[in-house]
């Protein structure tokens, strides 16, 4: 080798392989962060969408989980009422791929909270009915009304592994707002 392609091969940490990871080239494809992007933002829209327009319904719900003091009601009121338009702005946010990141961790930190709070109820229902996991079916304030919960629950790991994604992914290539702010969407495409 001479000088000049030896000088492409080394780095400041040392030898590095011309060739990316068949999953960064997949995420600079921009067609990954698309799809989760899609998913996310159908789902919270919908979820949101239902929450709003049953406010008491889904006040009712979020005091059954018990993680929030009812007095002052303050507390339970915001929240029924602040929570799905949450779900909304952010899943809007995504479909426009403005503040996608911030977006994907707004959603999944929702998941972290209403999942374990999803189990622990979970968990109180079947002690309370002696019945098997697998056999709880309640309405766990999701907006789509009663459900078998091991599924639910695996839904929202799903939707967790996917904002996890949305959050991480280096690709904007599909993301309008970087169109009308007259950027590039994707430095490497």
């Amino acid at each position: 080798m001479d000088g000049q392609e030896n000088a492409g091969l080394h780095g400041e940490r040392g030898i590095v392989d011309r060739r990316e990871s068949i999953l960064r080239r997949l995420d600079q494809s921009g067609i990954p962060l698309l799809l989760v992007r899609l998913i996310l933002a159908a789902t919270f829209i919908y979820m949101g969408a239902m929450k709003v327009r049953e406010p008491f319904d889904f006040l009712k719900q979020v005091r059954m989980y018990h993680m929030l003091p009812e007095s002052p009601p303050i507390y339970l009121n915001a929240t029924a009422i602040v929570l799905p338009w949450l779900e909304i702005i952010a899943g809007l946010a995504l479909i426009g791929g403005f503040a996608v990141r911030g977006a994907a961790a707004m959603l999944g930190i929702m998941l972290c909270v209403f999942t374990p709070a999803i189990f622990l109820r979970a968990l109180s229902i079947q002690a309370e009915k002696a019945i098997s996991f697998f056999q709880v079916v309640f309405d766990c304030g999701c907006g789509t009304g009663p459900v078998v919960i091991w599924t639910k629950l695996l839904v929202n790991i799903g939707l967790l592994a996917l904002s996890v994604i949305a959050l991480v992914s280096q690709s904007r290539r599909f993301c309008p707002m970087a169109w009308l702010e007259g950027r590039p969407p994707d430095p490497s495409s």
